[in-house]
């Protein structure tokens, strides 16, 4: 069969249903049937699965950029979780030993958190001084929206339950965090009635195919944020993403936080720089991606890569956040959140990813694929933008037919590319309102040899694509 007739309806791009589009070209296997089996009879029916329609993808191994299961092997493209790499010797050894000695309730004292803490506080600039451990990003920005509102409201603050959040943002699945996450709440049946009134929400700050685009563009979109800021008299925080994954891999442009942050200070408030995909070296050249851009935080949320896979997240904030939050009388405990485990495998991935020079390949590596995407983008007119930094990368498809005032957005060669790309055994995914954006964002320990596989499996979709049309 050719590699066009394999070409599948389904990708990662979920439908308001939380289901993947049908698709019947691959047999099912007896074992993965199964799973689905009781994957569908026994979860929520919107959990959603990879590839359900042609029978999933079993992954029950892995290693460094590879996963294997009795489905085969697969470069991994798309996994910014196991961000120091599957299976990484440093960290199951160090979950393991710790595990076998006690896993027990955070308030009890033990000298790896103090050490970890220790650690992970040397990553930050000197302002943001203080951590709170939890078990999730999800539960970083739960906690991060709580502090807001009580820094807000000892500011004298008229609106500490305001926030401002960029459309498309994800932030997390709790209930406080669906409301400021535009990408989660617009799939609702009634998304256009979901937008909560303490949510405000400014255009994604996208300056390519954007509302503001060129070189001012960054301004203009921080002007949204300052018109909020003026006409609701003060809000409790700014939230965004150090770079928008879910939103299509948009990088904050020139301008745009610094102007944004003045501002929603100015009223009392506090900005928050949302890092749970794009830390720990990811972003290459830094160890944040914040720091690209000028700023320093009042709260920086962290998860995925912290642990490689295990729950751990944390909030890094300015003292002073700290101890406004802590004059509410509430005490704060979290009761598996910096248990030791979880701190002995954040230090075995900070260790990781200092000794095994893995912030650099990021680097190296990153910069290697991105010239390699400019060049194809230079020769491809359907690849309209190329954007990112280090291992989280964006390629933008457009359709032929676009032009300087008007780019079209094209879905169906962006799902029939990651769609390729699978059955060649890379796993990718898409993303972005319009679901035309590749994302590739791969465990820090991708190679040369890895970007060239995946740029041979893009330049092969790309070349079946003219087939099929």
């Amino acid at each position: 069969m050719s590699t066009t007739k394999q070409y599948l309806e389904g990708s990662f791009l979920l439908t308001a249903a939380g289901r993947l589009k049908p698709a019947s070209s691959i047999p099912v296997p007896a074992l993965n049937d199964s799973l689905l089996k009781t994957h569908s009879e026994c979860q929520g029916p919107n959990v959603s699965v990879f590839y359900s329609d042609e029978g999933g993808v079993v992954v029950t191994e892995g290693e460094g950029c590879v996963m294997s299961g009795p489905d085969g092997e697969f470069l991994d493209a798309a996994n910014n979780v196991a961000g120091v790499g599957h299976s990484n010797e440093r960290v199951v050894k160090a979950g393991r030993e710790e595990l076998a000695r006690i896993q027990t309730n955070g308030r009890f004292l033990h000298p790896t958190r103090s050490r970890y803490i220790r650690k992970l506080l040397d990553t930050l600039p000197e302002e943001l001084d203080t951590i709170y451990l939890v078990n999730s990003g999800s539960e970083a920005n739960d906690l991060a929206l709580r502090m807001a509102k009580q820094y807000a409201r000892m500011k004298g603050n008229k609106n500490p339950d305001h926030t401002i959040c960029i459309d498309a943002a994800y932030h997390g699945h709790t209930q406080s965090i669906v409301d400021i996450s535009p990408y989660k709440w617009r799939q609702c049946t009634d998304g256009q009635n979901y937008h909560k009134p303490h949510v405000h929400v400014v255009s994604v700050p996208d300056t390519y195919r954007g509302v503001h685009r060129g070189p001012n563009g960054g301004e203009m979109y921080a002007k949204e944020v300052e018109d909020i800021v003026d006409i609701t008299g003060g809000v409790g925080s700014f939230i965004h993403e150090a770079i928008m994954g879910c939103g299509g891999q948009i990088v904050m442009p020139e301008g745009y936080l610094p102007k944004a942050y003045k501002k929603v200070r100015e009223s009392g408030g506090i900005c928050i720089a949302d890092e749970v995909q794009t830390g720990f070296g990811r972003a290459g050249e830094s160890f944040w991606q914040f720091e690209k851009y000028g700023v320093v935080p009042d709260v920086v949320t962290m998860g995925k890569p912290m642990g490689n896979g295990y729950p751990i997240g944390g909030v890094a904030v300015r003292r002073e956040v700290a101890e406004a939050f802590a004059a509410s009388g509430i005490e704060y405990f979290n009761t598996y959140g910096g248990n030791s485990v979880a701190c002995a495998i954040g230090e075995a991935v900070l260790d990781a990813i200092e000794e095994d020079g893995l912030q650099k390949n990021a680097d190296h590596v990153g910069k290697y694929l991105r010239a390699k995407l400019s060049e194809l983008m230079a020769k491809n007119e359907l690849v309209g933008d190329v954007r990112g930094y280090g291992l989280f990368l964006g390629v933008e498809f457009i359709a032929q037919n676009s032009t300087e005032e008007e780019i079209i957005p094209n879905a169906d060669l962006c799902k029939f590319v990651v769609d390729h790309l699978k059955n060649n055994r890379i796993i990718t995914s898409r993303d972005g309102p319009d679901g035309n954006v590749l994302k590739i964002k791969p465990p820090l320990t991708f190679t040369e040899n890895d970007a060239d596989r995946l740029m041979a499996g893009i330049e092969a979709a790309l070349g079946d694509n003219v087939q099929r049309n």
